[in-house]
């Protein structure tokens, strides 16, 4: 099993990477990718870890073999988002990484299964299935946006909340990967009693997270550690699924059939083919459908932005 990192060298992809390292079945390798000319390093750095998964770093020029067999192709490359700036202020800078990217995977291993966690996701992930689409290989189950943190956020707020080790909290993050397009299925956590006014407070806790994490470093970075957590389980669970492993099951923003919008976070259970089944999201209260019914502009806009900037406008 071959894993590449597209952004290697970076906050997130240095957490990753070490996750990966430590995490990822006997036998496999990691590939790391990035053109900071320190991620050499980070793949020497790695390799002196003890277990049995080979480390190699690739330099700027050195994309294409960095791809080449790839099984899993995760990207964490752009830049981060600063103070003051919103997930869209992202766009013009990672727009054209990720598709530059994704060019790359379409010539090298277009079969990989790719999990975009670049921002604003809601975005790169219909700019790398057009991408795709032009290449002529885009397979919509072999492409995901990683929206895992958002639901290990909610795992962790609500466990504090309940008194519970949030690791036995299981929720469902449904909608997309950027303020109020996020939306956690509070209604559905057995155990969890809170007034309307908890829950819409919870809510917007979970929602507005990163920026949580952006004041809090102010100006020193934003989400990293456990963005890194958060896209090696969703990495390692795409391995689980390609390995065989039964009922391995993620939220994730793919390109499901929704009602909603042409891309929407739901979950999905996971096999040798990528997305093997989409799951139905449930009953959801009232404020949740208010909720619903309100991101869908905002959703269906960030994904337009996407298809007309491969495909002009």
């Amino acid at each position: 099993m071959k894993v590449a990192v597209l952004g290697a060298a970076g906050g997130i992809g240095q957490a990753l990477s070490l996750l990966l390292k430590t995490q990822l079945p006997a036998g496999s390798e990691l590939a790391l990718y990035d053109v900071a000319p320190v991620v050499p390093g980070v793949a020497v750095d790695l390799s002196h870890i003890p277990t049995a998964v080979k480390v190699e770093g690739f330099g700027q020029e050195k994309l294409a073999d960095a791809l080449t067999g790839a099984d899993v192709v995760l990207i964490p490359a752009g830049v981060p988002r600063k103070p003051g700036m919103d997930r869209s202020d992202l766009f013009n800078v990672n727009a054209g990484i990720v598709r530059a990217l994704v060019e790359a995977i379409a010539d090298n291993c277009p079969k990989a299964l790719i999990g975009i966690i670049t921002n604003p996701v809601n975005t790169t992930v219909a700019i790398a299935a057009e991408v795709l689409k032009a290449k002529g290989v885009y397979d919509k189950s072999r492409l995901f946006g990683v929206t895992t943190l958002d639901v290990i956020r909610a795992e962790t707020f609500i466990g504090e909340a309940m008194g519970k080790n949030p690791a036995d909290v299981k929720i469902n993050v449904i909608g997309g990967h950027s303020g109020v397009t996020i939306l956690p299925l509070l209604s559905q956590v057995e155990g969890l009693s809170l007034s309307d006014d908890e829950i819409a407070a919870m809510t917007k806790r979970i929602q507005n997270a990163g920026t949580e994490v952006v004041e809090a470093k102010a100006g020193g970075g934003s989400a990293t550690l456990s963005m890194g957590q958060a896209a090696a389980r969703f990495g390692l669970s795409l391995i689980r699924g390609l390995n065989g492993e039964a009922n391995v099951v993620e939220c994730a923003y793919v390109d499901g059939g929704s009602e909603h919008a042409r891309f929407f976070a739901q979950p999905i259970r996971l096999g040798k083919n990528g997305v093997e089944e989409i799951l139905p999201c449930g009953d959801i209260s009232a404020f949740e459908q208010g909720a619903l019914d309100g991101m869908l502009a905002t959703l269906k806009g960030d994904i337009t932005l996407g298809e007309e900037f491969v495909n002009g406008k």
